[in-house]
């Protein structure tokens, strides 16, 4: 088992230099490189109180741990390795930028405290046959404020709405899930305002009719769908269009609605174009439909012979 200590670090990444010490350059360190190198624990490293940038990825680390000390830390890079749950990242509240792709986790958990992060990636998460990703109410809530990219690619997902509180997103990259319902999508879209780059690739909701004139038509700031760019000149139609129809949609329900309240409308009975008053309404009285020609012959003979 390789362990991450301050003895592997200065055996691989200390360079003697004149009047610095192994210590001094501990205490100093902001950066550690140590990536794709079989490190399955990380020990005790709380001399590196300067560190804010931690390169563990491509490792064998099944959890997060020993980390409470790194106060400073703003990027943690965590991703291909095997951990099952986001524990111990309290300490954390620095971080603006934490990767945790390819791990195995199931829940979104334990940042309520991370109220600077900006950047969150779980894309490729290693569920079991069934599972998909879900998420922590507490956590996304603690985030609402602050994240403005979140990326999670392939995770089985079926509906984003719970992310809806997630006011801040610029980038949300959702690519290769189970999204189907358009409707739903376009709800929690339209809170997104500030939504720059949307990537929905490989699920179900891209083969919806109009689907990509209805995403851009909802998200009036977003520049790229699905990796393309969004033209100006497009939305500016397309939002027109949408803007006309609904207009005439509200005039024709305004027109039924209007007719229906009128009681001296023209009515559609067995003779059009006769004024039909209710029943009890000032002199009102029965029709009479009009005779035909044989009917008034008729009447002509018996009043002849009467």
């Amino acid at each position: 088992m390789v362990c991450l200590t301050v003895d592997l670090i200065a055996k691989k990444q200390f360079k003697k230099r004149s009047g610095i010490s192994v210590k001094h350059y501990l205490k100093t360190l902001t950066h550690l490189y140590f990536s794709n190198k079989n490190i399955e624990e990380i020990g005790d490293l709380s001399i590196c109180r300067n560190l804010t940038v931690l390169y563990l990825y491509d490792n064998q680390l099944t959890n997060i741990c020993s980390l409470n000390f790194a106060s400073n830390l703003t990027h943690l890079y965590l991703q291909n390795n095997n951990i099952t749950h986001m524990d111990n990242l309290s300490n954390l509240q620095r971080l603006s930028k934490l990767y945790l792709g390819g791990n195995r986790i199931a829940v979104v958990e334990g940042l309520e405290e991370l109220h600077g992060l900006r950047e969150l990636h779980l894309e490729n998460q290693k569920l079991e046959q069934g599972e998909q990703l879900l998420f922590d109410s507490r956590t996304l809530l603690a985030l609402s404020e602050s994240l403005c990219v979140l990326n999670i690619n392939n995770n089985n997902i079926e509906d984003i709405r719970e992310l809806s509180v997630l006011k801040e997103l610029q980038h949300f990259s959702a690519a290769m899930n189970k999204l189907l319902n358009i409707t739903e999508l376009e709800a929690v879209l339209e809170l997104w305002p500030q939504l720059l780059t949307l990537d929905l690739t490989g699920n179900p909701v891209c083969k919806k009719q109009k689907y990509r004139d209805r995403l851009i038509t909802v998200c009036k700031s977003l520049e790229t769908l699905d990796g393309r760019d969004i033209n100006e000149l497009t939305r500016q139609f397309l939002i027109n269009w949408k803007a006309s129809k609904e207009a005439n949609r509200r005039r024709t329900n305004n027109q039924i609605l209007a007719r229906t309240r009128d009681p001296t409308n023209v009515g559609q009975g067995t003779h059009p174009g006769h004024l039909y008053r209710p029943a009890n309404a000032p002199g009102w009285q029965p029709q009479q439909p009009p005779c035909s020609g044989i009917q008034i012959h008729q009447t002509q003979r018996l009043t002849l012979f009467s």
